[in-house]
């Protein structure tokens, strides 16, 4: 799905009264140079443009032009949801640390957890998202199935300590976030959380269409905030830190940790061996690459091994009791995807830590899938391309040494018969041009897109941690169904300049604009151009829109490179060569070339066609 190519029709009804404001009264520092550390486009021109400034690492200062963004985007967001029967709320930037470690999530979140402790020693977070608060919240109001569904958002500074802060505000350490949360007693119907899901989507589609961006909703997976089934919102753009599958058929798309592959061909496992089993020493050779060098082994005739840890088994697995170890095993040139692995096992799963694997018996980065015969509790995942015939290298199960003519029928033998041990599937990460999942005979495509929306069906992860319970119609207490759904604020007024720029700076869509026209003043103090300014400024204003006049003691060729850089839509320059054709000059700032001369009586109606076309 792709909306971001609709119509601005709404771009100026954010605000009923438009105002107008004078540059030099405002605060605007241009600069000509970027900052040392930015490096993607939104960094470079939100810094150079007067945007933000930075005060630390990962922590920005939100100056006039980013403010009157964000508080537009905040606007859109607000009346999307309000659209969707959600009510607006505020709850605290500190979270007690009691919260967390009920649902275990200070685990899952780790260093990312920003933490303080007050003078009596309590230890408490600054949230980075507010499901336990409201969770807890909800808990202490709510206590029968009369008063769900029930739907809360609200609009915060959120906190993530990350390690190494970059590309400005697109991985900062405090953010502007809109964050909601549903509660329901059922999925399906009326009231249902699938209900409530799909006006979220719709919500969020409206957002981000309203907004002027160029977005597709993808299949995802849930990472540390949990749940089932979940979208991404991204914004496409080539600059994009996330990949993005897609079907040019179906229109299908996914994530690459959720993205699935259709049908590819499997081995039977009777091929015969490609020649002896011959082992190598391989000592000090960090990856699959080095050892494929040094091996004449190319990476996609090499068995990667992968061994995970499982922990509880999830509802309807099919995996046999006792399986304490899953190896999972993909070709060398590609990688192996985690959630796949609890899809095709069955069970809850991690990395496998390091000494405990070894104490079992595996070899650690020279695991082999013979191994399933050795280490009790082992079952093998294969993924389908590397459980084909022809020569296989792999590790030997031995430190420092690895094989050539690995032969899956000669080396595990009957457990490749025993489907409860042995399974062969799709457990690795989607590349373009595998086969669609949607489509026969079409194949994946891959784009590049900036996450600024991710919707989640939580399920009953957090009130079962937390005692989250009401009374159904038969007095019986029921666990409650929620879902979770957040917006990056400050992150897609970033992911729209990625988006939307130029090699002279940014080109803002109508609906989000600081301002949607800028007045340039050739010479400030000539009374009649201040004249002209003023009916115009007054007349745009009267039609609801935001007008910045450019009163600086400033010679042209700055204004103007100014003017491209801040990326105001609509440019109205008054000078004396137009005044005497009776006009002003006019251009969009989507637009190359020079601007044109529109008539002084037709200018206002010529900005509004613009702004609304």
């Amino acid at each position: 799905m792709n909306a971001g190519q609709t119509s601005t029709k709404r771009a100026i009804s954010n605000t009923r009264i438009g105002d107008s404001h004078l540059w030099s009264r405002t605060l605007i520092p241009t600069t000509r140079e970027a900052p040392a550390d930015a490096e993607t486009p939104s960094h470079v021109l939100l810094s150079r443009a007067g945007f933000i400034r930075k005060v630390s690492a990962g922590v920005y200062d939100y100056l006039p032009l980013a403010w009157r963004v964000l508080t537009k985007i905040s606007g859109i967001v607000r009346d999307e949801m309000n659209n969707a029967g959600s009510v607006e709320l505020f709850m605290p930037v500190i979270v007690p640390m009691e919260f967390y470690q009920e649902t275990r999530r200070h685990e899952a979140y780790g260093d990312l957890l920003f933490k303080v402790t007050d003078r009596k020693g309590n230890t408490a977070a600054l949230g980075p998202t507010h499901e336990e608060t409201i969770t807890e919240m909800v808990k202490g109001s709510v206590n029968s199935y009369k008063q769900l569904p029930l739907s809360l958002y609200q609009i915060q500074t959120k906190f993530r300590d990350e390690a190494r802060p970059r590309a400005g505000l697109l991985r900062c350490r405090e953010f502007i976030m809109k964050d909601a949360y549903t509660f329901h007693t059922k999925l399906e119907g009326p009231g249902g959380l699938n209900e409530a899901y799909d006006a979220m989507y719709r919500a969020y589609s409206n957002i981000f269409s309203r907004c002027g961006l160029d977005y597709t909703a993808v299949e995802a997976e849930s990472g540390p905030i949990g749940g089932s089934a979940s979208h991404e919102f991204m914004i496409n753009c080539a600059s994009g830190e996330d990949t993005i599958l897609k079907c040019p058929v179906s229109g299908y798309a996914a994530n690459v940790e959720k993205c699935e592959i259709g049908e590819r061909p499997r081995g039977t496992f009777a091929e015969p061996p490609t020649g002896e089993l011959t082992e190598v020493h391989t000592p000090n050779l960090p990856g699959i690459d080095e050892v494929g060098k040094f091996m004449k082994v190319k990476p996609d005739r090499m068995l990667k091994t992968i061994v995970f840890q499982t922990s509880n088994k999830t509802p309807g697995s099919i995996a046999p009791d006792g399986v304490k170890w899953i190896i999972a095993v993909v070709r060398g040139d590609h990688d192996v995807n985690e959630g796949k692995v609890k899809a095709m096992s069955g069970y809850n799963v991690a990395l496998a830590d390091d000494k405990a694997a070894r104490a079992a018996g595996f070899a650690i980065g020279y695991v082999s899938p013979r191994t399933v015969n050795s280490v009790p509790g082992t079952l093998l995942l294969i993924d389908s391309d590397a459980s084909l015939g022809g020569f296989w290298a792999s590790g030997s199960d031995k430190p420092d040494h690895h094989v050539k003519h690995f032969n899956w029928r000669r080396e595990v033998g009957a457990m490749l018969d025993d489907p409860a041990r042995v399974r062969v599937g799709d457990v690795r990460n989607a590349m373009e041009g595998d086969p669609s999942p949607r489509s026969s005979g079409a194949k994946l495509v891959t784009a590049r897109g900036i996450e600024v929306g991710h919707i989640f069906k939580l399920g009953t992860k957090y009130s079962d941690a937390m005692g989250l319970a009401v009374l159904d119609e038969t007095q019986q207490k029921k666990p409650v169904i929620m879902g979770c759904y957040g917006i990056g604020v400050s992150r897609t007024m970033a992911a729209c300049v990625e988006m939307s720029h130029d090699e002279n700076g940014i080109i803002w869509p109508a609906a989000i604009a600081p301002y949607h026209v800028l007045i340039t003043l050739m010479k400030p103090d000539d009374p009649r151009q201040r004249e002209v300014a003023g009916k115009i400024a007054c007349e745009l204003v009267g039609h609801g829109v935001d007008v910045l006049t450019d009163d600086r003691d400033e010679r042209p060729g700055p204004k103007f490179k100014d003017a491209d850089l801040v990326g105001i839509p609509i440019r109205v320059t008054i000078g004396d060569k137009a005044l005497e054709q009776g006009g002003v000059e006019f251009k969009a700032r989507k637009d190359t070339g020079k601007g044109q001369v529109v008539p002084l009586a037709d200018v206002v109606q010529t900005c509004l066609n613009t702004l609304n076309g």
